[in-house]
């Protein structure tokens, strides 16, 4: 009897046999040797004779399949050993057991039904090699060494010889504070997290092969609605690097240019139909964008407002340098560049529709964002809307992490918002429940100890911030002298404005009845020491009178910007009293110009006696014809403007009588002595 009809009588299938004291030990070959003694092998990976030779001895083929677990033993202090198993043996090992010399099509049969028993052994073979593998090596290192895992040698190697070597970054590595993860820069991640993909994504078809737009971006998704894009002449040049930061700028080549000036006639028409119908023409024209979704935001189109503000992103994006990185924070814009504003401006607006959408984690990539640009000047002055996105999206680490790294070079404290603000997410923290207690407890108080220090900083925040929350403070306090009706009155301009700005931003965070017995407490130790003639109290009144005497400049650009009633009510009159543009509220006064804007020439000025001769007694004047020559569209032709300045010039002559002139006698030509 055979073999076969043997072990098929018993039950056994083939690579079944019993394992041996020897069945796990593994002799590597070369390539070369491998090739060589290939075909000497007999089914199911033994060598028929020589036991004594090196080679791969196997009890089960399909093992070999797995070999990554192999090579996971043999690396040793972040190089491979010379223990490596080469590819050829598993190939070799394939190809011998798919021929299978001499066996039927009927034991091929009976080889594949007994398929998953082999690999249930083989899973629990290379469970018992994973429990091992730390204790034999390849080289024959001790045991301590083969159970040291790479981050250990690398710190034992950095220590002895004291130079780093090159390897990945420990797991305790900390982010910079304004690093911005691509994947939260997309509102769908989000919304997914709060209601589901189903809810969120809908019925929405997957993406086809075909890509109808030239490349993937991270800050919109483009939409099968809009134009078919087409470069409008916007690109981004590589300026300088120095000390480890790239600086960047937006370049408009000429038809930009003539599409920009052509925008800045619209705007000085004060009809936004003449926007759309440049935009017809230029449909990824950043500006005209912005400034149309402004006028679609006042008629309450919030859908088409965003919709132009993803538009005007995506050309943007489209134009980016291959080196203009969006997380790496060492890319910079400058602002004083108008070409560079609408990059700013767009992420601003896009970042309030995120906020009013309901996603505040997303907003607060953004608001990170736009501060990695230019964090030095902050132009759009994000330090005073971070803090309120950071506690929206309950992120109060990192609102923590940003005050303690800037408060020594940038004075966090000394801004109302960040001043009542971290002690807000010090207490948020200390409510959770899935921290230690001596966690929650020094969180509690570092909490109260900041509260009190901004409490007796800003004393004129608390009963605008009571009158908010709909709570009648106690007479005691209302009555004080520290913080009454002259707390309020007595605080600088400049120091009101940041104080309405924050309270009509943030003030719906503070009505919890937790947040504000808590509140409470702390103010009744204020006024113990306010009594008690703390010199801190002083000490901050003579701060309050230095510091706040005008607010800069991107401070009333943010607040424009923002919207925020109460904090608009505030501005300075030199202010409010000069125009401001959507697409570039309150420009620098150290503006770096690119090209200039041609000077608007008339082409009926050029040789046309009439309208020279009524351009001199109306200055002001335009006519129809100058309009429509510079790109303004909507308005009659050229000759029926003519037509009409021809009608306005025989008007005003009809009433013209030369015998109400008084002119000179004839004997006195130059207009000396008495007149007729």
């Amino acid at each position: 009897m055979s073999r076969r009809a043997l072990r098929r009588l018993r039950g056994e299938q083939r690579g079944q046999e019993p394992l041996g004291p020897d069945a796990l030990q593994f002799a590597l070959l070369d390539d070369d040797d491998a090739e060589e003694e290939g075909p000497k092998q007999g089914l199911g990976g033994r060598r028929p004779g020589g036991a004594g030779k090196e080679g791969v001895r196997v009890n089960n083929r399909f093992e070999l399949i797995n070999i990554e677990d192999l090579e996971d033993d043999l690396v040793v202090n972040g190089e491979k050993s010379d223990c490596t198993l080469p590819d050829s043996v598993s190939s070799g090992n394939k190809g011998r057991a798919q021929r299978g010399n001499s066996e039927t099509k009927q034991d091929g049969d009976v080889a594949k039904a007994g398929f998953p028993e082999q690999s249930n052994a083989s899973g629990k073979l290379r469970k018992k090699k994973k429990k091992q593998k730390n204790k034999k090596s390849c080289t024959g290192e001790s045991s301590e060494n083969g159970l040291e895992d790479i981050d250990r040698i690398l710190e034992r190697i950095e220590d002895s010889s004291g130079v780093i070597h090159p390897g990945p970054p420990p797991l305790n590595s900390r982010k910079h504070v304004l690093y911005v993860e691509h994947r939260h820069l997309n509102p769908d991640t989000e919304l997914k997290r709060y209601f589901g993909a189903r809810a969120v994504l809908g019925e929405q078809r997957p993406r086809q092969r075909q890509r109808v737009y030239p490349k993937c971006t991270w800050l919109t998704t483009p939409k099968s609605t809009w134009p078919r894009y087409s470069k409008p002449g916007l690109s981004m040049r590589l300026l300088e690097s120095k000390k480890g930061l790239s600086f960047f700028a937006f370049e408009h080549n000429e038809e930009y240019q003539q599409a920009q000036h052509k925008f800045l006639v619209a705007v000085e028409s004060m009809e936004p139909n003449n926007i759309v119908v440049l935009l017809q023409t230029s449909p990824y024209h950043v500006d005209s964008l912005l400034q149309l979704s402004d006028a679609c935001r006042f008629q309450e189109d919030q859908e088409m407002a965003r919709d132009l503000i993803e538009r005007a992103l995506y050309s943007m994006e489209c134009a980016f340098h291959p080196l203009f990185s969006l997380t790496s924070g060492t890319c910079r814009l400058d602002y004083r560049r108008p070409e560079n504003r609408s990059f700013y401006l767009a992420l601003y607006k896009q970042m309030s529709f995120l906020e009013k959408r309901g996603c505040p984690r997303t907003a607060l990539e953004y608001c990170k964002l736009i501060l990695s640009l230019e964090p030095d000047e902050d132009p759009l002055c994000m330090l005073l809307l971070i803090d309120h996105l950071a506690l929206r999206a309950r992120n109060y680490e990192y609102l923590i992490r940003l005050f303690q790294e800037w408060e020594a070079h940038r004075n966090l404290s000394q801004l109302p918002n960040f001043a009542f603000s971290v002690p807000l997410a010090y207490f948020l923290l200390s409510q959770q429940t899935d921290l230690p207690e001596h966690e929650l407890a020094s969180a509690r108080q570092q909490a109260s100890l900041l509260i009190q220090q901004a409490l007796t900083m800003f004393p004129g925040a608390l009963m605008p911030l009571l009158e908010y929350c709909s709570v009648r403070p106690d007479a005691t306090v209302s009555d004080h002298r520290f913080f009454g009706p002259d707390a309020e009155i007595s605080q600088p301009p400049a120091l009101s404005q940041l104080v309405s700005l924050y309270l009509g931003r943030s003030h719906f965070l503070w009505k919890e009845p937790a947040i504000m017995s808590w509140l409470e407490e702390n103010v009744r130790e204020v006024l113990q020491a306010v009594d008690a003639g703390d010199p801190a109290v002083e000490a901050c009144e003579n701060r309050r009178k230095v510091l706040y005497q005008r607010a800069p400049r991107n401070i009333h650009r943010h607040v424009i910007l923002s919207e925020i009633k109460e904090a608009v009510a505030a501005l300075p009159s030199d202010v409010t009293t000069q125009s401001v543009m959507g697409f570039d509220p309150l420009p620098p006064l150290d503006t770096i110009y690119s090209y200039v804007r041609p000077e608007r020439l008339s082409p009926v000025s050029h040789g046309n006696t009439i309208a020279l001769f009524f351009r001199s007694l109306l200055p002001n004047y335009t006519t129809e014809g100058e309009r429509l020559e510079e790109g303004v569209a909507g308005g009659p032709n050229r000759n029926q403007g003519l037509n009409r300045l021809m009608l306005a010039v025989r008007d005003m002559m009809a009433n013209f009588h030369f015998n109400d002139l008084e002119v000179p006698r004839e004997d006195n030509p130059e207009g000396e002595g008495d007149w007729d």
